[in-house]
């Protein structure tokens, strides 16, 4: 082997190892799902480390190791579709004070799977204009994702001030642009909603403490982070995220 292949291989080994002692981490940490995707991705660089040796003895090893992280991981999967079923599973996620790379793409497409028909969206905060945004942002991700979503139910509240006339231009808006699309978006307003929650007609529910606007203004109209998402500087919050059976009609 070639000292360029053979410092590539031991990247591969180093990477391998470093995702499957977190993996084993967040396991023992009862962090199952986010254990399952460390596993599933160390034990790709592991294979892929086993395919460039050529030490015999190594490739033996790996294989064992390999071998255990697969079946733990099968463990894994059916602990969590059993507490899916059952109706007890929970992930959190707790957002830190100016922590970025916490895009919508990113929150939400583990949840977007091609079944996603339908969404429901209870958040009493699309009002003002930057909320107004946010959520044109995840209609727009939900357009973009492998899903075929045709429709999407808001529940929110109306502006008690001059921003009435504003926030009814702007859903009718984006109810006229998601047309276009083949979706349909249905509005409610409720003056006692004070929930904040997202539902996908798959059985995931996900509960965001601050809802949609979780994220800083920017610092100004050209800076980073005010296009891209994943860029933008975050206000602390905590992300639940549920499964349950049925999804609950508004």
């Amino acid at each position: 082997m070639s000292r360029a292949g053979s410092d590539g291989t031991a990247a591969l080994e180093r990477a391998g190892a470093e995702t499957v002692k977190r993996a084993v981490q967040l396991d023992l940490a009862s962090r199952f799902q986010e254990s399952l995707v460390c596993y599933q991705e160390g034990i790709d660089l592991l294979l892929q480390v086993v395919k460039a040796t050529t030490d015999e003895a190594k490739k033996h090893r790996y294989r064992q190791k390999i071998s255990e992280y697969m079946t733990r991981a099968e463990d894994i999967k059916k602990h969590i579709e059993k507490e899916k079923q059952d109706g007890k599973y929970h992930k959190q996620i707790r957002i830190e004070e100016n922590a970025t790379g916490f895009g919508y793409e990113k929150l939400f497409s583990e949840y977007l799977t091609e079944i996603v028909s339908e969404v429901w969206v209870e958040d009493p905060y699309i009002r003002q204009a930057h909320q107004l945004y946010n959520f044109l942002r995840f209609c727009e991700m939900l357009v973009k994702g492998p899903c075929k979503v045709k429709t999407i139910n808001l529940l929110t509240s109306y502006d008690e001030g001059s921003g009435r006339s504003q926030q009814m231009t702007a859903l009718e808006e984006i109810k006229q642009s998601l047309r276009n699309y083949g979706v349909t978006l249905n509005i409610d307003f409720s003056s006692s909603i004070h929930d904040r929650e997202i539902r996908f007609n798959n059985g995931w529910m996900i509960k965001i403490g601050r809802g949609l606007d979780y994220f800083k203004k920017p610092q100004g109209r050209f800076s980073i982070g005010y296009c891209d998402f994943d860029l933008r500087p975050c206000h602390e919050t905590t992300v639940d995220v549920f499964h349950t059976k049925h999804t609950k009609k508004m």
